[in-house]
């Protein structure tokens, strides 16, 4: 049986208003806020485990650049989704831009409820689940991200 080949079509690429040096500037800036919420999970799951307040520290730090690095980044993203009419009218870039804001909502009110649990060193059940449902979250809005690079080329610079 032949393998079947996927059928391609080219897309005519949407080119970011936002850029820096000719590349658009909210992809570059958006891996260090997602590295960081997702490092959160891992923190906090070493502090359960270990009960080292070395790990409580770390992830309230993780958390709190996390969720400023990431609304740093919303703000880019959403200076192109403003700027940028063809972005504005795709359905992945608005379920993309609401489930970051999401992400990030649950990500600042995980680093508050950090900085108010600091002093006590005892886990706190409810840190633990919000780091689960940023980290999640962090995956659905990527995973749009991603729908809109590879599929919709948006801020893919072609070739001249």
């Amino acid at each position: 049986m032949a393998a079947r080949r996927r059928r391609t079509t080219v897309i005519d690429p949407i080119h970011s208003h936002v850029r820096l040096a000719g590349h658009p500037l909210h992809p570059m800036v958006v891996h260090f806020p997602v590295a960081m919420l997702l490092a959160v999970l891992g923190a906090d799951a070493a502090h359960w485990w270990t009960a080292d307040v070395f790990w409580q520290r770390a992830a309230l730090w993780l958390a709190g650049v996390g969720a400023w690095g990431g609304w740093f980044a919303a703000v880019v993203g959403t200076a192109d989704w403003v700027l940028v009419g063809r972005i504005r009218r795709m359905l992945v870039a608005a379920c993309h831009g609401v489930a970051a804001v999401m992400m990030l909502s649950v990500a600042t009110l995980s680093w508050f409820w950090r900085l108010q649990a600091a002093p006590s060193g005892e886990p706190v059940w409810i840190t633990v689940a919000l780091s689960a449902l940023a980290a999640f979250l962090v995956g659905l809005a990527s995973l749009l991200g991603g729908r809109l690079v590879y599929e919709q080329a948006v801020g893919v610079v072609t070739a001249r």
